[in-house]
């Protein structure tokens, strides 16, 4: 359970000029995080761009991230969907070898019932040969993982451990951090309010904005997490402004073009999605600027 106690990054994809995956760029985004301070890292969901991955491309940048990690840092692997008979195949089909627990999100676009959604987890949780932790991310998904739902899996499903929460309902998340099991995670799902998450007692954040600085980010999680919540603050509003930026035009665009003027990675997208605006990249540009001065 410590494995994912502090912060995890969502990894993006990089990719080419010709739209290649870059795996130049991968080596360069894992090397920053893990000699920055940041506790895991997350491969393949929704900053990967894992929606216009081909199965094969999925396969070669988890493996590359499990092989450029080499064991210095625990790997979750995303895999999730809407047709559960399908995911539950590729949990009992894949190669998990250097891979520490799976992330998958609630079904989107089916929008099931909150019985259909335990259900759902039941059979992935069954077929998995590693530990899962659930995604709600109903901006995504068209549909909430209820705070009643996700405690009767945290009770009833072993081989689940626990959740990244990206509902931005802070009620929800106050009933599941006082209503949880023991040695069941609560990972923030929304980088601009984990400082609040983590002073209502979360485990942590499944992060963007950590990826592009995750030394100021991952060090502010951990003031939260021992209760230092003064420094907490401080680091949290040097970003704060930055977080805004990389999500305004959606995620990854801001995070790619971040990650592009530190010179880690280009700033390219596969459709649908397109780069960020020259007005925010301008905004961008001069926050980064003042960021390290």
């Amino acid at each position: 359970m410590k494995k994912f106690q502090g912060t995890g990054v969502a990894l993006v994809t990089p990719f080419s000029k010709s739209g290649k995956v870059d795996f130049k760029g991968l080596a360069n985004v894992i090397e920053l995080n893990i000699t920055n301070g940041t506790e895991y890292l997350v491969t393949q969901g929704t900053t990967g761009e894992t929606a216009v991955l081909s199965k094969e491309e999925k396969k070669e940048v988890i493996k590359f991230t499990v092989e450029q990690t080499a064991g210095r840092v625990p790997v979750v692997a995303g895999f999730g969907g809407n047709n559960t008979l399908a995911i539950a195949h590729d949990l009992e089909t894949f190669d998990f070898t250097g891979i520490d627990a799976v992330l998958s999100v609630s079904p989107y676009y089916n929008k099931p019932t909150q019985k259909g959604i335990i259900e759902h987890y039941k059979v992935l949780a069954a077929a998995s040969p590693k530990p899962i932790i659930l995604y709600n991310v109903p901006g995504r998904t068209s549909s909430n993982i209820e705070a009643e739902t996700t405690l009767k899996i945290a009770n009833e499903i072993p081989n689940i451990i626990g959740i990244k929460e990206a509902s931005g309902n802070f009620a929800q998340a106050m009933h599941l951090a006082k209503y949880r099991p023991e040695n069941f995670l609560l990972i923030s799902g929304d980088d601009n309010i984990t400082l609040g998450l983590l002073a209502y007692g979360f485990d942590g954040v499944i992060s963007v904005v950590g990826q592009a600085f995750p030394k100021i980010f991952s060090e502010m999680v951990r003031c939260g997490l021992r209760g230092d919540f003064a420094q907490a603050r401080e680091l949290h509003y040097k970003l704060n402004d930055i977080t805004d930026m990389l999500f305004a035009e959606g995620n990854p665009g801001g995070v790619k073009y971040a990650l592009e003027i530190l010179g880690v990675c280009e700033n390219n997208l596969r459709l649908p999605l397109v780069s960020i605006g020259e007005e925010l990249k301008l905004k961008m540009r001069t926050a980064i600027k003042q960021l390290e001065k």
